[in-house]
Formats: C-alpha cells, sequence, structure tokens
C-alpha cells in the first residue's frame, strides 16, 4: 500500500497540491498500479525471446516524399499574435 506521505512526496517533487481526497485516490490508484506490476512479475518469462519492438522490422519504412509547406502567412494568421513571421506568445519563465 503507498502510503499518503509518499503521495505527498511525490506531489511535492511534481509540484502540484493535491487536498485531502486526491490524496487518497491518489494512494488507491498508484498501489493498484504497483499491485499490477508485482503480478506481472509473476509470469513466466524463461524461454521468451526479447523483444526488440512491437513489429519485426518488415515494411516499417517508406520512402521520403517530398510536400509544399503552407505558406507562412497561412500559418501565423491562426497565431493569437506574431512578429517579424514569428509566433509571439507570452513569457513562461519567470
Amino acid at each position: 500500500m503507498i502510503k499518503k506521505e509518499m503521495v505527498e512526496y511525490i506531489a511535492k517533487l511534481a509540484k502540484i497540491e493535491i487536498n485531502e481526497e486526491e490524496g487518497k485516490f491518489l494512494s488507491s490508484q498508484l498501489s493498484k498500479i504497483i499491485g499490477y506490476v508485482d503480478k506481472l512479475k509473476e509470469v513466466d518469462t524463461e524461454n521468451i525471446e526479447p523483444m526488440r519492438g512491437l513489429h519485426s522490422g518488415k515494411g516499417l519504412t517508406r520512402q521520403d516524399q517530398v510536400k509544399d509547406s503552407p505558406a507562412r502567412e497561412d500559418i501565423l494568421k491562426n497565431a493569437p499574435d506574431s512578429s517579424d513571421n514569428f509566433f509571439k506568445i507570452p513569457k513562461v519563465i519567470q
């Protein structure tokens, strides 16, 4: 069982605020996730070949195709604000 203190610690690291009810809910959900992962550890994988990906690697590539890009003006006309052919956004870093 994931304790409330652990959930609070994770929330602090993620810089999110959670209330008591959310803490209980998240504790329950994380405990279920950990339980599921523990259940997966019980699966016998002794004679199973490791996968390198979801596909066998055949038919995953395609030829590059050159396409015209939309005009810069058409793209910028959808922006809330622009300056000198660039998107202008509010400052996000203090």
